[in-house]
């Protein structure tokens, strides 16, 4: 996106991948619910996440040891001019999909037409800006542009390329859910049963298995998932030796609960993988669509009602720090006090928009961490007085004697499910202090992703991943087009001019210097926005393993992830 990327062209491997890593050997891994479809590219169904990244691949692969880089996967070369109005790709001769045949310009083509009409909403949105597609050789192809975006070109490195004559008289929209897409990824999918385990198996004929940014990855020879109804029966599959690996989001249950037998004979090792990306933003989002949420006020005043020290400290010792802003923990986050400089001048056009504290400098409440938490209290009385809303026999109401009650909707199953149905009970306490009663809606997998794609709650569990390297999803997070839209990832309903703005300078600009004003500008709107309720923040990866498993020394940028556990770990007596 800027300058050069890190790797020169002759590059041996991935700075994060052990070249002489060995292959063999098996791993098994847990998730939680189930998976009704094996095509990760449509609408319909619920395919298991890691499908789309182990067994399917694009033009372009990721380094992730450096933002806004990529390197030719599928692709051995890749022109684009000054502009990025047009980006051009020409396909390695030797790219072979996983049943032998040759990936075509063709099948690329189609890939990219069908994904952006039939395919996830995920995928529609950048096919609406490609003017045109067209091949441009035997084996290259080219996308032109009618939308000024700089990101375009790297976006288009990043589908993935399927097969097309697999779809040849059939619906690829609505094709049966055990229909498994053909993919050119080193693994494909050999075994399973919908709802209980799914298997995938490393192609010992992958056609890439000599390119530099292959060495070192994709070393075991069999992945397994096995699905649980819930996180306890997933945890005791593990510590019976069951599962091969497991990541612990929650540091209080890290510290005690993972000194089981296996623990302590070390046939079970403890890791902690550290990041520098953002913290992105988990915690309950409050949905402005609902009256009494549209004003900032009222949100501002149930921010101040959760009591994040003590809430931290009973469910996690107050080992984990809050969440500060979306960008938080990386260089793309908004600075401590007033705007300054090109932050400035890029939101001065939109000043009388902006929410207080947005220029001024915006932090969230801290309590004294004691279970009263009085003094926050007090000002979330004043600020609901202020927006008409006063207690009446103990019942916060409005004008019109409408008292203010409101719904959580969390997923039961989910990851952190018992900690936030605590931290919820508690909020709840905190909340009746204001004549506020909060109900709790603990609904299945199912009932959750239907609800909030209706936008059937008045807050939610909320977790968005961010990144170094910010773009066109930002649009899909935050854009006025998922307002109203239903299914929309916009799940607080907002509509910011100041914030789209922003959003299109991080896309446009050719200077990286002006990206992260333009990102700092954006996070300053978001969490002035007040739109969710921040709780904390997993600055590192937690991961219990079988001590079996090795993993390289140097760790990249963004820490863990699927591009790190598994994909560059190996077996200790694979290749032996």
């Amino acid at each position: 996106m800027y300058g050069d990327p890190a790797l020169p062209p002759d590059f041996e491997a991935l700075p994060y991948a052990n070249p002489d890593a060995p292959k063999g050997g098996r791993v098994v891994f847990g998730n939680l619910e189930s998976f009704d479809s094996l095509n990760p590219f449509v609408n319909k169904g619920n395919p298991p996440w890691q499908l789309r990244f182990w067994a399917y691949e694009s033009l372009m692969g990721r380094s992730y040891d450096e933002p806004f880089a990529l390197y030719g996967l599928l692709a051995e070369s890749i022109e684009t001019p000054p502009d990025r109005s047009w980006v051009e790709f020409t396909l390695r001769p030797e790219a072979r999909f996983s049943d032998g045949s040759p990936v075509t310009v063709e099948d690329v083509i189609w890939s990219y037409e069908t994904l952006g009409t039939e395919g996830n909403l995920r995928y529609r949105g950048f096919w609406t800006k490609v003017a045109k597609i067209e091949q441009t050789g035997e084996r290259s192809l080219r996308l032109t542009f009618d939308t000024e975006d700089r990101e375009l070109a790297l976006i288009a490195g990043l589908r993935p390329i399927l097969k097309k004559a697999q779809w040849e008289g059939k619906s690829f929209a609505d094709a049966s859910p055990t229909d498994v897409p053909i993919g050119s990824a080193p693994y494909v999918v050999t075994d399973y049963e919908l709802g209980r385990s799914l298997t995938f198996k490393r192609n010992p004929d992958y056609w890439g298995n000599d390119l530099p940014f292959r060495k070192g990855t994709n070393n075991y020879d069999t992945l397994q998932l096995e699905f649980f109804g819930d996180q306890t029966v997933l945890f005791e599959a593990f510590k019976a030796g069951d599962l091969s690996a497991v990541r612990e989001f929650n540091a209080a249950k890290w510290d005690s609960d993972y000194n089981f037998s296996r623990v302590q004979n070390g046939a079970v090792i403890k890791t902690e993988i550290p990041d520098q990306k953002p913290s992105g933003m988990t915690g309950l989002v409050m949905n402005t669509r609902r009256p009494a949420l549209d004003d900032w006020r009222v949100r501002q005043a149930l921010i101040e009602a959760f009591n994040f020290e003590f809430i931290n400290d009973t469910l996690t010792g107050g080992r984990l720090p809050r969440i500060t802003s979306y960008f938080s923990n990386s260089y793309l986050s908004l600075q401590p006090g007033p705007a300054e400089g090109r932050v400035a001048e890029l939101l001065a056009p939109y000043a009388e928009t902006l929410l207080p504290g947005t220029l001024e400098g915006y932090t969230l409440p801290v309590s004294d961490g004691s279970e009263r938490n009085r003094e926050n209290l007090r000002s979330a009385r004043a600020l609901l007085e202020e927006a008409g809303w006063t207690i009446d026999n103990g019942i916060l109401k409005n004008a019109e004697g409408q008292a203010l009650e409101l719904k959580v909707l969390l997923q039961h199953g989910d990851l952190g499910e018992e900690e936030m149905l605590k931290a919820v009970d508690i909020y709840a306490a905190s909340l009746e202090r204001l004549g506020i009663k909060l109900k709790t809606d603990l609904v299945d997998g199912a009932q959750f992703v239907e609800r909030q794609g209706e936008y059937d709650f008045d807050l939610t569990f909320f977790r968005r991943d961010l990144s170094l390297s910010p773009g066109n999803e930002q649009m899909l997070y935050w854009g006025h087009e998922g307002a109203n839209d239903p299914g929309s990832r916009n799940l607080m309903g907002m509509n910011s001019p100041a914030a789209e703005a922003m959003i299109q300078h991080m896309l446009t600009t050719t200077s990286q210097e002006d990206f992260i004003a333009a990102t700092r500008a954006l996070d300053r709107v978001l969490t002035a926005g007040r739109y969710v309720i921040p709780i904390w923040q997993y600055a590192k990866s937690r991961i219990a393993h079988d001590a079996s498993l090795r993993y390289p020394l140097r760790i990249p940028i963004y820490g863990d992830g699927f591009y790190y556990m598994p994909e560059v770990w190996w077996h200790a007596e694979a290749g032996n």
